[in-house]
């Protein structure tokens, strides 16, 4: 089998199913690693290889989740082969092949470490890039693709297309993001570019700022400021912000652009403000209505039958 021709198949095959080209530098990077990690042909893959590849992985301290995410796509591979391709070869994974994944609470920033952040940030760019991470809840990918015809200040609200899933959704801006976002503007080149947000100096200046790009401000002033901060840590703040504003849970997926609810539940777990408000809020209903029924109680001792015969008494009319 000629393996040089079955990867650029499965390419296509990635790119026809509409796969962004980040997700598929992702799947052909882990076959990657793992054809150079096989000292047998693909083809000749049992279980028990999969399963010593497993251990490899977990000997490099991989988190389950990568390790998972790594055998999902090389087994995905498999499939194609097997099933689209119809190449004699079998699929060399059972059920359990896979490690159970922790699930780690969304990591979210305090509001004095937001504000320590945000002292340091003095480019009007950066400025606008980290408050719609933080306001309107963007990934990183969504904010280095946002045009200038995706956002309406005027009405403050933005438009994110192609977002994770190949989804597009509306979210809305505040009024500090959209101040930001104002002041860059002015500040902004006369660039013919479509994106919004632009490299300033060196070889690529004007150029749409990428990904790595944005992540590098980001480690630069989360070092400035003394504060463990990053891209996806400011859309985490964002969400556990607005559940403890007591937002609907499900006005916050359609804003993140999450397809679970599940997802977004996450979330309610580490808002420890909503629940210790919640939990107070409860327990004060519950001890006025022990009150009450404290003074009906005390109402009825009062009022004997004797005591109610006596007063009956005094009202009545005389004959």
């Amino acid at each position: 089998m000629n393996m040089t021709d079955s990867i650029i198949d499965y390419q296509r095959y990635l790119k026809r199913r509409n796969f962004s080209s980040h997700t598929i530098k992702n799947y052909l990077n882990s076959i990657k690693q793992f054809v150079l990690w096989l000292d047998t042909p693909i083809e000749a893959v049992t279980c028990d290889k999969v399963f010593e590849y497993m251990g490899y992985l977990m000997d490099k301290r991989m988190s389950p989740q990568t390790i998972n995410s790594n055998l999902y796509r090389i087994r995905a591979l498999y499939n194609f082969l097997h099933f689209d391709k119809e190449l004699p070869i079998e699929v060399p994974f059972k059920k359990n092949s896979r490690l159970k994944p922790t699930k780690p609470l969304p990591q979210f920033l305090r509001d004095e470490d937001v504000e320590k952040f945000f002292k340091v940030v003095k480019k009007p760019r950066d400025m606008a890039i980290f408050k719609v991470m933080l306001r309107c809840g963007l990934r990183v990918e969504e904010v280095s693709k946002l045009t200038i015809k995706a956002i309406d200040l005027k009405q403050k609200r933005l438009l994110v297309l192609n977002g994770k899933g190949k989804k597009d959704r509306v979210t809305y801006i505040s009024e500090d993001a959209k101040n930001a976002l104002s002041q860059y503007l002015e500040y902004r080149s006369s660039s013919r570019a479509k994106r919004i947000f632009l490299v300033e100096k060196g070889t690529y200046k004007g150029k749409p700022i990428s990904v790595r790009g944005i992540q590098k401000r980001m480690e630069y002033y989360a070092k400035k400021a003394g504060v463990k901060v990053s891209c996806h840590r400011m859309r985490h703040t964002m969400a556990t912000q607005m559940l403890n504003a007591d937002a609907d849970i499900v006005t916050i997926q359609e804003l993140l652009g999450h397809s679970k609810i599940s997802t977004t539940q996450r979330y309610s777990k580490v808002s420890n403000v909503k629940v210790r408000r919640d939990y107070y809020h409860a327990m004060r209903i519950i001890a006025n209505g022990r009150a009450k029924e404290t003074k009906a109680n005390e109402y009825k001792k009062f009022f004997t039958k004797d005591k109610l015969r006596m007063v009956l008494n005094d009202f009545q009319e005389p004959v």
